[in-house]
């Protein structure tokens, strides 16, 4: 609840408000989206995807006393797990663009192919940030980028799914739109418990899914961008 009474706090004191929302945006966004806005009745105007060339080449392939080193195919290929993220963003009805947080190893080579990788294949923007090194300075183009953005008027948000779908067909719907999930599997218990916290009359209420942050599916070694995968609902808590 204090989270909710921040954000609308700083809406009501500030000319833009940004808001973490968690590490992952299979993750983080998912939830802010579908949980926070959907209980305060907030309307995200815009969307920023912090991306890093090392994350991307780990999500390539490569290990972590490599990442120093430039390599293009490696990126070529996280770049699709990036690409999701876009991707998930915009079943929200959110408009996103991409803030690289830049170290020193990174090439020009390897920064400029993410640019035009995300700019060309899904008509976004992706500004390279050093704020890490320069302070504010370093983060004023993403600033500028992402007010003009927020005031551009193509957000249209909505949640992923209504509030009168059923518990199971919530978790399902995450799994198969966000995850690229074929289907989600449990056993009886697992069944029994959602149907018990419905009966309960929580059946309205939104899901929060706990997963590895490593991965869409469920397993942290199956990197970049897969599908169809059956992850399995191990545990419910309500």
């Amino acid at each position: 609840m204090q989270f909710v009474v921040a954000t609308k706090a700083a809406l009501k004191l500030s000319d833009y408000t940004v808001t973490e929302a968690g590490f992952g945006a299979d993750l983080g966004a998912e939830k802010f989206f579908d949980i926070k806005c959907r209980q305060a009745g907030l309307r995200p105007a815009a969307a920023v995807v912090v991306a890093t060339v090392r994350a991307l080449k780990m999500q390539g392939g490569v290990a972590k006393d490599a990442l120093a080193r430039e390599n293009l195919t490696a990126l070529r290929a996280g770049l699709a797990n990036l690409e999701r993220h876009i991707e998930n963003l915009g079943k929200f009805g959110v408009p996103a663009l991409v803030a690289i947080n830049r170290f020193d190893a990174d090439t020009q080579a390897e920064l400029g192919l993410i640019q035009s990788a995300v700019a060309g294949r899904l008509g976004v923007k992706a500004i390279i940030c050093d704020h890490w090194a320069r302070g504010a300075a370093g983060a004023e183009r993403l600033a500028h980028a992402a007010s003009r953005l927020a005031d551009s008027g193509l957000a249209d948000f909505r949640p992923l799914y209504p509030d009168t779908m059923s518990l199971w067909q919530k978790t399902r719907t995450i799994a198969r739109e966000i995850y690229r999930a074929d289907d989600i599997l449990s056993t009886d218990s697992v069944r029994a418990q959602l149907r018990d916290l419905e009966d309960a009359g929580w059946g309205g209420l939104p899901v929060c899914v706990a997963k590895t942050q490593y991965s869409f599916s469920e397993d942290p070694s199956l990197l970049g961008a897969p599908v169809g995968h059956r992850p399995t609902i191990r545990e419910v808590c309500g």
